[in-house]
């Protein structure tokens, strides 16, 4: 099965300074060790003082910190059982806890388990397991044992079954390692099991794979956090070693394999930040050079699935250049004969296309940011339907075709504050079910308020935002805020459910999310009107977003706080640099910080393959002004800021650790200067400014699950701290 969604995650995964996307990860994880530094200070007039105020400090956080990791413990319990990645490494890591009981159940009910033609697969904390489904009372097989192969600790990241479930393909990645190892285990009919199961085969440096018999497997390599070859392995040819099937030249190219929904068509997606092309390998004749369907062109950007001998092609080649669905024949891909299929509505931005037998499925969001589906069917491309999903509906994930097609697309629904939810949709009956009702400890109470507004920004642009909350808005002029950005790459701004989160609208806060530009929330052009030379556009967004909110009654500059991870932090930066007294606490985690310095060396990782969103200011003195006019090092200036926590990853080969400290540094030294020269804001609070600086963590943060624990909680203690909340009170709000 092909995904749009799924293609990009894993592009944002090894060349997005983003977050990390659960749509091709099976989360496990084992102990690391971990250093805490934290360095505040707090500044006073003509004193620099970092001792008495460091121990005190520390010791205020610590405390609260203790008091949340409890709570946090418990909200993740209370949704152990939801359909959701998130809440999957809750289940594995505690399964020898007190929680054992609670999370043995839900393991048939989440997405780590898959179908093959006789048995179900589910994932332990040491490996795979199945199930045969043709017996009555049937016993777990163990399939592969993650020990056995040497990885103890390490993360299951992607599974297949070859056509006739007689291999498993699984991805496991070790900590501290960028790259994976795949492993091939013989499945057989389970009579002669050992134990442990032993691998057929391993091979390393494995991004992602996909089989196209029972013995030929197609897999891209991975260097560092590049990928730019595709290899075919026979298990069939002596050595098993693979054979080169394609090199991709360009170095900001990512290359990745995937599967057409009807398993007819092994596609390798060659994508970069302004293009993309495709070439197909036909699961039938696996030993055939590929097909290039397209080559790439600037700024053509297109994806391709298949059905009944045509392919069907996702390009940005509609008004406006976004994307629409244009059909071509198999044996004539090239762009001349590219027929239109469907054009969704104005407006309209495509999230995801699936091909089922004979309908296409769009997952789409409109201007205000409802999720819907728009269907048309193959044989009759003139009509289109569409079906509206539920209106608390934010994020959307489609699950992968099992090895055969059922014609029902299954996905799940989810926001912030809503946990997951199975839905499955037939296009040949136009039904929607809801797989599972929401047991009644899991169901989002009826006073919980989705509600979306417009901003205008400062050109008078209409940016839209999304805001969770208790009370009705105008009874929120007292209540704690928390603001979410992000707005890089054309990426929608995470809205899958958090129990952290849940657990903050519990407490009485409101919690918005700024859709600005540079995002991907209201298409293609969304973002390119927010990236290079527009990247202040999207800084004027959240600004206006703040600004509106307040100016609704939504709470007030002295209780407001931002947050925002990776490349989100580049825009938080900025804000801060602009309109400090907007905000007065915020958190960054992994934050990308020195735009100007780290795109000024092209030897660092990830540089030449961000140039499509940040420019070249090595090349051309437009883009270095542009970026020197938002960065937020560089324009960093004496005055009275926000407080600001800071978690950096030492391990973080996406983000440089560098400009992290530079801009503490720089921070720290206007902060000072500022109250140096001005005596009177003795009177103001003191903004505190603390780096976390985590040994053993990579760009997406602590493994095992405690750490992670941890450093929530120390986040939500530095908020309730600098907001000057008192824990109880906040949550005595929803008394």
């Amino acid at each position: 099965m092909w995904s749009m969604t799924g293609l990009y995650s894993c592009l944002r995964v090894l060349i997005w300074r983003g977050k990390w996307s659960r749509d091709h990860c099976l989360f496990t994880y084992g102990r690391k060790a971990r250093i805490f530094q934290t360095i505040a200070c707090r500044y006073t007039v003509n004193t620099y003082s970092t001792t008495t105020e460091y121990s005190s400090q520390i010791r205020t956080y610590r405390s609260l910190e203790r008091s949340f990791k409890k709570r946090l413990r418990a909200i993740y319990r209370r949704f152990s059982e939801v359909p959701d990645n998130t809440t999957v490494k809750l289940c594995l890591l505690l399964r020898n806890t007190d929680f054992k009981n609670s999370c043995h159940s839900t393991d048939m009910q989440i997405f780590p388990q898959f179908h093959g033609h006789n048995h179900v697969y589910f994932i332990e904390a040491d490996g795979i397991y199945r199930m045969d489904t043709r017996k009555g009372d049937p016993e777990p097989e163990k399939v592969l044992c993650l020990a056995s192969v040497g990885e103890r600790g390490g993360s299951l990241q992607r599974v297949r079954l070859s056509p006739s479930e007689q291999v498993l393909a699984a991805t496991v990645k070790s900590p501290h390692r960028e790259e994976a190892r795949c492993v091939l285990v013989r499945l057989g009919d389970g009579t002669r099991a050992l134990d442990p199961p032993q691998p057929l085969l391993t091979v390393d440096k494995v991004f992602s794979f996909e089989w196209a018999t029972d013995d030929i497997l197609f897999y891209s390599s991975q260097q560092g956090l590049g990928c730019h070859r595709v290899f075919r392995l026979d298990l069939t040819s002596p050595g098993n070693s693979g054979t080169l099937v394609y090199h991709e030249q360009q170095p900001d190219v990512f290359v990745e394999v995937s599967l057409s929904r009807d398993r007819r068509l092994v596609l390798v997606n060659c994508s970069s930040k302004r293009s993309s092309e495709v070439w197909l390998i036909g699961s039938e004749a696996p030993l055939r050079e590929p097909a290039l369907v397209q080559a790439r062109l600037p700024e053509l950007l297109y994806f391709v699935e298949h059905s009944h001998g045509q392919l069907y092609i996702l390009a940005n080649t509609g008004p406006g250049q976004e994307y629409q669905v244009l059909k071509a024949p198999l044996l004539s891909p090239t762009m001349e004969h590219w027929d239109p299929v469907c054009t969704p509505g104005t407006g309209r931005a495509v999230k995801d296309m699936e091909v089922l037998q004979n309908h296409c499925v769009l997952a789409t969001r409109d201007p205000s940011g409802l999720l819907g589906l728009q269907v048309v069917p193959l044989d009759q491309t003139d009509t289109m339907w569409s079906v509206q999903l539920p209106q608390w509906a934010c994020a959307i994930e489609t699950k992968r075709a099992g090895l055969t097609d059922s014609g029902w697309l299954e996905f799940l629904l989810s926001s912030p504050v809503h946990p997951p939810v199975l839905y499955c949709y037939s296009p040949r009956e136009n039904n929607l079910l809801l797989q599972e009702e929401e047991r009644e400890e899991r169901r989002t109470p009826q006073d919980y308020h989705t509600t979306r507004l417009e901003a205008p920004s400062l050109d008078g642009t209409i940016v839209p935002l999304t805001v969770f909350h208790t009370s009705v808005l105008e009874e929120l002029s007292c209540a704690p805020l928390l603001v979410h950005v992000y707005g890089a790459y054309g990426t929608d701004l995470n809205m899958d459910f958090s129990p952290d989160r849940r657990l903050l609208l519990e407490d009485g806060w409101a919690l918005a999310y700024c859709h600005v530009r540079g995002g991907g929330e209201l298409g293609l052009g969304w973002h390119r009107r927010g990236r290079m030379e527009g990247k202040l556009r999207g800084v004027e967004d959240l600004a206006a977003c703040i600004h509106r909110l307040h100016d609704l009654g939504v709470s007030r500059p002295s209780l407001t706080a931002l947050t925002a991870r990776s490349a989100g932090a580049i825009l938080a930066g900025a804000l801060c640099n602009l309109h400090p007294r907007l905000i007065r606490a915020v958190t960054l985690q992994a934050p990308f910080l020195d735009v100007l310095g780290t795109m000024q060396e092209p030897g660092l990782p990830l540089t030449l393959e961000e140039r499509g969103e940040w420019g070249d200011p090595l090349a051309d003195p437009r883009h270095r002004d542009a970026i020197a006019s938002y960065c937020p090092v560089h324009n960093i200036t004496p005055q009275l800021y926000p407080s600001m926590l800071l978690t950096a990853y030492r391990g973080d080969s996406r983000v440089p650790l560098a400009g992290v400290m530079r801009y503490v540094e720089r921070l720290r030294e206007a902060i000072h200067t500022h109250l140096n020269g001005h005596p009177e804001t003795e009177s103001k609070p003191t903004p505190r400014v603390v780096l976390d600086l985590q040994t053993g963590a990579d760009h997406f943060g602590p493994e095992d699950f405690e750490l992670s624990l941890t450093e929530s909680a120390r986040q939500l203690a530095f908020l309730h701290t600098e907001l000057g909340l008192n824990q109880q009170k906040t949550k005595n709000r929803r008394k």
